[in-house]
């Protein structure tokens, strides 16, 4: 796996995420929608790939994955998928939907999150992987 410096990768990433909040919000102007992962992270060393957090009401979810199809994605296969979470990916560039129930475990996956978690593992730049355990504070 290649890991890229914050200059390489995160000012297309976050011009892909205003492209996909409009285009988002278009479709389905009720959704929460959030850039999450490590691209969302400034300064942060990543993949270059690009994370949308899409919540919606969990009786829309199945019409809202559906509706999303239509932005050039399809469901990820050999993923989890349930009734509060589905998997989208992109048919052409390195995007992907996570599109969940609001309310359910799988909302919780926030931009403030992968700060605590970007905290929890530092990456350098030679691409070596440290852990670092923190304590409950």
């Amino acid at each position: 796996m290649k890991f890229l410096s914050p200059d390489q990768y995160q000012k297309a990433c976050h011009e892909r995420f205003d492209y996909y909040l409009n285009q988002i919000r278009r479709l389905l102007p009720a959704a929460r929608v959030e850039h999450v992962g490590a691209s969302s992270v400034p300064g942060a060393i990543s993949k270059g790939d690009l994370d949308i957090l899409i919540g919606v009401d969990t009786h829309e979810l199945e019409a809202s994955a559906r509706i999303l199809l239509t932005l050039g994605f399809q469901e990820k296969k050999n993923t989890l998928r349930t009734a509060e979470l589905c998997m989208l990916e992109s048919t052409s560039e390195d995007v992907a939907f996570q599109v969940v129930s609001i309310g359910s475990e799988f909302a919780a996956i926030t931009r403030t999150d992968t700060l605590c978690l970007v905290r929890t593992i530092a990456i350098t730049r030679t691409g070596t992987l440290f852990v670092v355990e923190f304590g409950d504070n």
